[in-house]
């Protein structure tokens, strides 16, 4: 059907029912006929979508996660023990009980993305030997009244149905971008996805009873300060779990986990590739050992080698190489630029200069790539006016 007949069709029959009516055509009972089967199309399109919806979320639910534990998430080992001790909570609901422990409602995993904490709420449901049910926050956000309400009471009711079925003691539900639905609530006209934080505070608080089984909610974003103050309170999301961009030790560790299935060669050190990848995030480390295993299969090696990782970082870091040809008095005033940046660094740090290049990247036509010393989190004033200079650097060439 082509696309404009929807609305010729709107145009064509207000026209037609006024000629109707011009000739003196009752046309009452036309409009109350149209206004039904209307309505009674309205509802078949919105019970198919739902369960279409529902289908698709019962087949994903069915298959469940792969299991995950750990070990084999790599680095954020303060989280990671945070979040046992935190877990510990719903294992030994027994021992607890008798020193008079409220046990934990709500677990929030805080943090940039591309982090793992998604990859941590999965490995928390094998620690705890739990049923583990997902869904994001986009999921519960409609235009009907009461439908995203209607599917959080759906979530916990299926939750439960499953631990029972399963004969688990206690299911974990998973909440990935709770911000979506979990953000401040502001004064004046009511909101669809209010009607839908309501419901889950109303769940969370009636979340915990005596009787198995018993549920723990999980809950990730990377804004924080959006959430509504309600679901933040002790009594709801007890324990706010900070997961952070992993440090030279955890980049190490990761990308040795990701490195098991790729055939690197003898000299390659991981250490050094963890010190260059100064900033990634453990979904950043994940596609640099991608990339390199790419870039050998491209050379129809059998290995990967240094070169290959070197620029696998570059691609994540700045972007894949673009098809710009630049004339010579260009490449020159590149040149210099960049020239500019890496003497002054070299300057002021020597040794710090990791790589020069004029290869156009992303929207970059010439790059300075420098590889921090040590991990730093605290800047002095003469380092910031050191990173002044070699930004100056290029200008002043």
């Amino acid at each position: 059907m082509p696309k404009w007949s929807k609305e010729v069709l709107i145009g064509f029959v207000p026209v037609l029912l006024i000629f109707l009516a011009f000739l003196g055509i009752n046309i009452v009972p036309i409009i109350v006929a149209a206004a039904m089967v209307g309505a009674l199309l309205v509802i078949t399109h919105m019970r198919g979508g739902i369960a279409v919806n529902a289908g698709a979320e019962k087949k994903r639910k069915k298959n469940g996660p792969a299991k995950l534990t750990f070990e084999e998430i790599g680095g954020q080992d303060n989280a990671k023990q945070e979040l046992r001790e935190a877990l510990d909570f719903l294992i030994r609901h027994e021992e607890i009980s008798k020193f008079g422990i409220r046990p934990l409602k709500g677990i929030l995993l805080t943090g940039p993305p591309g982090t793992g904490k998604t990859l941590m709420a999965k490995a928390a449901a094998h620690y705890t030997n739990s049923v583990f049910v997902a869904a994001s926050g986009s999921e519960f956000v409609e235009m009907y009244v009461g439908v995203g309400a209607g599917r959080i009471r759906d979530l916990f009711k299926d939750a439960r149905t499953r631990a029972v079925k399963e004969n688990r003691e206690s299911a974990i539900i998973f909440i990935d971008e709770i911000d979506v639905i979990g953000g401040k609530r502001e004064g004046g006209q009511q909101r669809e996805y209010d009607q839908t934080l309501n419901q889950l505070l109303t769940e969370m608080d009636g979340i915990y009873n005596s009787e198995t089984p018993r549920i723990l909610l999980i809950a990730a974003t990377n804004r924080k300060e959006m959430l509504d103050p309600a679901l933040l309170r002790p009594g709801r999301f007890d324990r706010h779990i900070q997961v952070d961009m992993p440090d030279k030790k955890g980049r190490k560790s990761i990308l040795e986990l990701h490195a098991k299935n790729k055939p690197l060669h003898p000299d390659i050190n991981l250490e050094k590739v963890a010190e260059e990848a100064y900033g990634f995030s453990g979904a950043q480390l994940e596609s640099v050992m991608n990339e390199a295993a790419i870039y050998m299969m491209r050379d129809n090696l059998t290995q990967v080698e240094d070169r290959h990782l070197a620029m696998a970082i570059d691609k994540v870091m700045m972007g894949e190489k673009t098809d710009r040809e630049t004339n010579h008095e260009e490449k020159k005033r590149v040149a210099i630029h960049e020239l500019g940046h890496a003497i002054m660094a070299e300057l002021l740090r020597p040794g710090s200069v990791s790589q020069v290049t004029l290869t156009p990247r992303g929207q970059a036509l010439g790059y300075v790539r420098h590889n921090p010393q040590q991990e730093q989190y605290l800047y002095t004033k003469d380092y910031l006016e050191e990173q002044i200079m070699i930004a100056l650097g290029g200008a002043a060439g």
